[in-house]
């Protein structure tokens, strides 16, 4: 259940933008997603997904049918083999429902997948921060220049709720604030600053995850930094210094932004 969906459906309410809520209300067998999975689907917009194919392209023609009738909602069993053509050969239940004050408190918020703690607000990091957006986080986005931080998600979008930017002088502070267990991602416009935050994550040393950007020479000189502060060798070897998976090349905030949050989902690298 994707909280960009769920956010994006609370604004188009705010805004009083008529629109259908398609839930899955059963899934049985092979299916393209879980019970309890939502879209959103307006007269122009559809924000979420229910798996894709002719199930998803019906459920969206239902859904605007609905608007159109103005009646209050309805549910549709569908076959996906014999049915819809669908190779999955499952079965599907999807409810329809007027998205209204009561669809969104029946709407659960979903668990975050893991805190972030994201210090710079440069390209990479506005990069990153995109593609966060659209996945079940939290993200406490850290920066001293809050000039740095972009109005929108895209021209005309909003930044959803889970994405806090956060603009503080002490930024390395910060990292007392977070949960155990958090990430952190390293990737400001100084080397000193990234030095300090970096060090501030290793003392805590409850992370789950330490990203630092940089190359092989900027690790092994901080390395050394941390060694003669006296921080556990066994701390800094847990330090992931250049970011990213391998495999993925290239310089472009982009790229190393899918890359990087490939790496934030992936279990064998924390």
């Amino acid at each position: 259940m994707n909280a960009y969906t769920r956010a994006t459906a609370v604004h188009w309410l705010d805004e009083g933008r008529p629109a259908i809520v398609v839930v899955v209300l059963e899934a049985r067998g092979s299916v393209p997603r879980g019970t309890g999975t939502r879209m959103i689907v307006s007269a122009s917009e559809v924000v979420g997904t229910i798996g894709g194919g002719h199930l998803e392209l019906k459920a969206i023609v239902e859904a605007r049918a609905l608007l159109q009738s103005g009646s209050a909602g309805r549910s549709i069993h569908f076959p996906l083999g014999p049915a819809l053509g669908q190779c999955c050969g499952g079965a599907v239940t999807l409810g329809f429902t007027r998205l209204d004050a009561q669809a969104i408190a029946a709407w659960p918020t979903p668990r975050p997948l893991f805190h972030l703690q994201m210090y710079g607000a440069g390209h990479v990091g506005r990069a990153i921060a995109r593609l966060l957006a659209t996945i079940d986080c939290t993200v406490d986005w850290i920066d001293e220049r809050e000039e740095e931080f972009p109005n929108s998600l895209f021209a005309g979008t909003y930044w959803p709720a889970h994405i806090r930017s956060v603009s503080v002088d002490a930024v390395e502070a910060e990292v007392r604030n977070a949960p155990p267990g958090a990430y952190y991602l390293v990737l400001t416009h100084s080397h000193d600053l990234d030095l300090r935050i970096t060090e501030e994550v290793l003392r805590r040393g409850d992370f789950g995850y330490l990203g630092l950007i940089g190359s092989l020479s900027k690790r092994a000189r901080f390395i050394h930094r941390f060694e003669e502060r006296g921080i556990p060798a066994e701390r800094i070897a847990r330090m992931t210094c250049p970011i990213g998976l391998p495999g993925i090349h290239g310089k472009e905030p982009e790229l190393i932004a899918v890359s990087v949050v490939a790496q934030l989902l992936s279990d064998d690298d924390h």
